[in-house]
């Protein structure tokens, strides 16, 4: 055993995993892309001035009406779809009771025993191309709260803090919450499976077009509930195992990024493992996850459903989708981006390795479209993983954010090929298309880049290299070939890069060699 950074004692994940077996519920939240709120007309924009896109409906004021967004209604319905799972023919909302500062009404509009979607599931693939299935509980509609702001104290929560400031922006945004089954039988790789879930749902939503899914600024958010058993004896059956009675869990709320779901499960694994080999019992708690040092901390004591008093929501109507426009909300479905992959991996002819890291940079919709636009797979790779993933890099931006389209991307690869450009120039091309002076051929033509195709100014350059580098000239004449790069540089310097080092090097070997 050893300590955390909380001073909480922690069990070496091995130790853990031979005397337990950890059993997860993953909750992710989705605030969908609507323009307006769930429930009322303000917009949803993220970033605005504080408290200026509310109204009395969001803000909870008497006498103010509900009205349920139909897109978002039907974003929840695609969602359920895209999971597989059962559209409800008739469902309602209900009122999730509590108080919290950031939720103007002191309730929740939300879905209880009734949700939109339910009993679907998720295939996920691992890192070593296994597949596991997470089975979905349901997928419910909901609106989310406002945001508190903790100012003063070192950690940014409400302990500690001098004062606390309140944004109600995004209480009414559109929400919807997927709640996965317990997830069991998953042992040892347990973090890895949640990570992979939660990716692959991104993935998903993406395609889908229904969220953003910026974990970074809370469109996408997973709450991990993570409890232990016993683990049986290595020989005894899945069946056995699986009747041993769940442990009690602790749930670590609004983790918001792929990297923290890993770290946070396998985390919670080792601290109620060394609670339970000591003898102490797991509180039934929330817990805040703390990504600098890698730790959860209690936050407060769970609640359980009836603790809620949910009860049916008087001011909105029931929902009945018609049977008809479910299934044409289903003809919208995607491809699966797991299949996509793969579909799209084959036809590019990229290996595992170069796939993954397209996928892990964002880069794969772009790179089609660049190949649509033109350009090989290998050069629309080569330009969004290289020099555009550099510059993405330096301005702080995602790869989409970049001011050039795939079509720019693949005439520029054209000017390549058809020799109008080295790559050299190319990446010089790339600079003014990001400055906004115009496409590749404009760039070209306003910065005067084209290649010399002319060998008459060729000759000279390469005769005056080989006047002022008699050495490497001689050198090159007495059977050195490889000193003929130098010459090479040197003629590529005073043509400022406007020239074809391989026909460079022809005219001087043509000249230093019999």
């Amino acid at each position: 055993m050893g300590a955390s950074g909380t001073g909480e004692t922690v069990l070496a994940y091995d130790e853990a995993m031979a005397a337990y077996d950890p059993v997860m519920g993953l909750e992710v939240h989705v605030e969908l892309n609507t323009a307006t709120k769930m429930f009322c007309g303000c917009p949803t924009t993220f970033g605005a001035e504080p408290n200026s896109q509310v109204c009395p409906v969001c803000l909870g004021l008497p006498g103010a009406l509900p009205v349920l967004n139909a897109k978002g209604l039907e974003g929840a319905v695609r969602i359920g779809l895209a999971l597989n799972c059962t559209i409800a023919s008739w469902c309602r909302f209900a009122r999730k009771n509590y108080f919290y500062p950031d939720m103007p009404k002191n309730f929740q509009t939300s879905q209880y025993d009734e949700p939109i979607a339910f009993d679907g599931h998720l295939d996920v693939e691992l890192d070593d191309g296994t597949t596991f299935r997470v089975e979905i509980e349901r997928a419910h509609m909901e609106e989310d709260t406002g945001k508190s702001s903790h100012v003063g104290g070192a950690t940014g929560r409400i302990h500690g803090a001098e004062y606390s400031l309140v944004d109600y922006n995004r209480a009414g945004i559109p929400l919807i919450e997927i709640v996965t089954k317990p997830l069991v039988g998953a042992g040892d790789r347990a973090p890895e499976v949640a990570r992979a879930y939660v990716s692959a749902l991104r993935d998903l939503l993406r395609a889908l077009g229904v969220s953003d899914v910026k974990m970074e600024q809370g469109s996408l958010r997973c709450d991990a509930n993570v409890s232990l058993r016993k683990r049986v004896s290595d020989d005894a059956t899945s069946s056995e195992q699986k009747a041993v009675p769940f442990g009690i869990r602790s749930e670590t709320k609004n983790v918001n990024s792929l990297r923290s779901i890993e770290r946070a499960v396998r985390y919670e694994i080792t601290r109620q493992a060394a609670r339970l080999a000591a003898g102490r019992r797991v509180v039934q708690e929330t817990r805040h996850w703390h990504e600098d040092t890698g730790v959860t901390t209690a936050g407060r004591e769970k609640s359980d459903a009836e603790d809620y008093r949910y009860f049916p929501e008087p001011d909105l109507v029931p929902i009945a989708p018609e049977a008809a426009w479910v299934e044409q909300l289903r003809t919208t479905l995607p491809e699966p981006p797991a299949q996509r992959r793969r579909r799209l991996q084959t036809e590019w002819g990229f290996g595992d390795l170069e796939m993954r890291d397209v996928v892990n940079a964002g880069a794969t919709e772009a790179i089609e479209a660049t190949v649509v636009a033109g350009a090989s797979p290998a050069t629309a790779r080569k330009w969004w993983m290289g020099e555009l993933a550099r510059q993405a890099n330096t301005r702080g931006l995602e790869l989409s954010a970049l001011a050039i389209t795939p079509a720019q991307v693949a005439e520029l690869q054209a000017l390549v090929d058809a020799g109008t450009l080295n790559d050299a120039l190319a990446r010089q091309v790339v600079e003014g298309v990001l400055a906004g002076e115009g496409g590749p051929a404009e760039v070209v033509a306003a910065r005067g880049l084209e290649l010399v195709s002319d060998d008459g100014p060729l000759i000279d350059a390469v005769e005056a290299a080989i006047a002022a580098h008699a050495d490497v000239a001689d050198k090159v004449r007495g059977g050195k070939v490889a000193a003929v790069g130098a010459l090479v540089g040197a003629v590529m310097k005073q043509m400022r890069g406007k020239a074809d080092a391989a026909r460079v090097r022809e005219l001087l070997m043509e000249r230093l060699t019999p």
